[in-house]
């Protein structure tokens, strides 16, 4: 990944809504005002929202409850990457010709950039099928698919994901100001790459507040980031049948650390200025700076040092536990070359309150704003994981 200590400004707005501002970007420094708003979307991509408007379909079956159809029965269960390739097989032989041209496409790093904070409407540009272009079948193993990918923990990878899912659910049935495809059904799904056994290939899942992006290379997870997650509202909510809270645990477990530290300690993790955002966050790859910020890992005891690593886990491992273990052992080699800064309050509960973890490789942030789409008086987070060494697997083209 590039570096430079400047913020990228990134998103798009449909600019023949109004609205207020749906995705804010980072102030490395003292705020200034009013939070801005993205820039208005170009005629082109304007066209390719109403186009992408058109193709929102079918939204009777929800994600969490989809049953795996026993077709899934027939990929072996005991090779995790394997069974993950037969499930593609599967859905891909499921699908339309056209549906089959949006799901599986050529492998571009231009292409898995194309992910976002904002709404399906607002921001068309992201690759992929929607969910709602997919049969209750379809849905089922695509859902089998991300399980294959994905930590099997409450609160953690799938079961995240679909509370986020449900988030935008939930904000459609209150949301009165931008009607840009709030809904678990405008989510996007694809294969940037064809997946097999050996080349590059990215499994791409994202919509509002989501970005997960795993790209394997020659059969072998490769690199897990970008991973964005936000949720509105927050903390927890009632819809689609369960009260939803994530996000949460990411948070408690940051207040937890900083909670943990001395004075000395608390003064040396402040920085300086109000962050209004994250910085790495959608068409902001560049927005990591190069010096590192905040109190040294290396200055925390053994206790500290178990409640960071335990924050970390809560990202990691919303990826399969093996591969959770790798970066997790990566990451742990790394803590004497890691900081640990933060912005605001130490509970991590008022507006522009902001934390972030920065190593060798590792990039963490989480960062509340005031509510953007509910109307409702509170803040919600924006959350990233990025790895400045896997990044996008690696890949530069």
């Amino acid at each position: 990944m590039r570096h430079r200590n400047s913020v990228l400004k990134g998103g798009a707005l449909l600019a023949l809504l109004a609205a207020p501002a749906l995705a804010q970007q980072a102030a490395d420094g003292p705020a200034d005002g009013a939070h801005g708003g993205p820039p208005p979307m170009s005629e082109a991509d304007q066209a390719l929202s109403a186009a992408l408007q058109e193709r929102m379909g079918d939204t009777s079956t929800l994600m969490g409850t989809v049953p795996i159809p026993e077709s899934a029965l027939s990929c072996d269960a005991s090779a995790s990457y394997d069974r993950m390739l037969c499930l593609i097989d599967l859905l891909k032989a499921a699908v339309s010709e056209d549906t089959l041209a949006q799901l599986q496409l050529e492998y571009s790093r231009t292409e898995a950039e194309y992910w976002s904070n904002l709404p399906a409407g607002a921001f068309p540009k992201r690759p992929g099928v929607l969910l709602g272009e997919l049969n209750t079948k379809q849905r089922g193993l695509v859902k089998a698919i991300m399980m294959e990918a994905m930590s099997g923990e409450t609160n953690e990878g799938w079961d995240e994901m679909v509370q986020t899912l449900n988030a935008d659910d939930y904000i459609n049935t209150v949301s009165t100001d931008y009607k840009a495809g709030y809904s678990s059904y405008n989510t996007k799904f694809a294969f940037l790459g064809t997946p097999s056994a050996t080349g590059v290939w990215e499994l791409y899942y994202g919509g509002h507040h989501m970005a997960f992006a795993n790209t394997y290379v020659d059969g072998k997870l490769a690199g897990a980031t970008p991973s964005f997650r936000g949720v509105e509202p927050f903390d927890y909510f009632e819809m689609n049948g369960r009260v939803n809270a994530p996000l949460t645990q990411e948070r408690d477990a940051f207040a937890t650390l900083l909670s943990a530290l001395s004075d000395d300690q608390s003064a040396a993790a402040t920085l300086e200025g109000t962050y209004r955002d994250i910085l790495a966050g959608p068409q902001a790859d560049d927005a990591i700076p190069d010096t590192f910020e905040g109190l040294p890992v290396a200055d925390l005891d053994d206790a500290q040092t178990a409640l960071l690593l335990a924050a970390i886990k809560t990202y990691v491992g919303d990826i399969s536990t093996a591969e959770a273990d790798a970066y997790m052992a990566k990451y742990t080699a790394e803590l004497p070359e890691t900081y640990l800064g933060f912005s605001g309050t130490p509970q991590i509960s008022a507006e522009d309150d902001y934390v972030r973890v920065h190593g060798p490789s590792l990039w963490i942030e989480f960062s509340l704003q005031s509510n953007k789409s509910t109307d409702k008086v509170g803040n919600h987070p924006h959350s990233v994981w990025r790895d400045l060494t896997d990044d996008y697997g690696g890949q530069t083209e």
